[in-house]
């Protein structure tokens, strides 16, 4: 594994449109992995439309890798059953946080650029990366493959680590 270029403050919005998984509704939690690193959220019980807004912290490595979500319905006396999955290429936003300190940009709000639905990722529609106030940004709606609906909300955020953050001026 190599050297940590940043942190990934990842936020799990919401869902939309889960399916249904039990009698008539589901008991959703996503499980969500960069690299070696998994985090799950917590259980919304009898929802097709949870809100968690829960932030996890994701360290990012050489090379970067493509951020991972599963759905999944709990059960008490079985398996849990999968409500579909979805994933992310991170690159886009690496990439911005680069940029950004090449140019200087810190201040009000400018986009970097644009990420379309492809292969590489389950956009639902067009996002943006986003410098805000000197911060790195995207906010995106993943649809979920391999179920029949369902789509889920992130906030993703980049953080600098200490070591590839701009340099400061010398303490005298």
């Amino acid at each position: 594994m190599g050297e940590v270029i940043g942190l990934l403050k990842v936020t799990v919005v919401q869902g939309k449109r889960l399916v249904v998984r039990d009698f008539k509704s589901s008991d959703p939690y996503v499980i969500v992995k960069l690299g070696n690193q998994t985090l799950k959220t917590k259980v919304i019980n009898s929802c097709l439309n949870p809100v968690w807004n829960e932030e996890f912290t994701f360290s990012v490595t050489e090379p970067v890798g493509v951020l991972n979500l599963e759905v999944f319905d709990r059960d008490r006396f079985k398996s849990d059953d999968k409500m579909g999955r979805a994933h992310l290429n991170i690159q886009p936003i690496a990439s911005a946080a680069r940029l950004r300190r090449v140019l200087h940009v810190s201040d009000g709000e400018t986009m970097i650029r644009k990420v379309v639905p492809a292969n590489d990722n389950c956009l639902v529609r067009e996002s943006s990366v986003n410098c805000v106030d000197g911060d790195i940004v995207q906010d995106v709606w993943l649809r979920l493959c391999e179920v029949e609906s369902g789509e889920i909300e992130l906030k993703i955020k980049w953080v600098d680590h200490p070591s590839v953050a701009r340099p400061q001026a010398p303490l005298v």
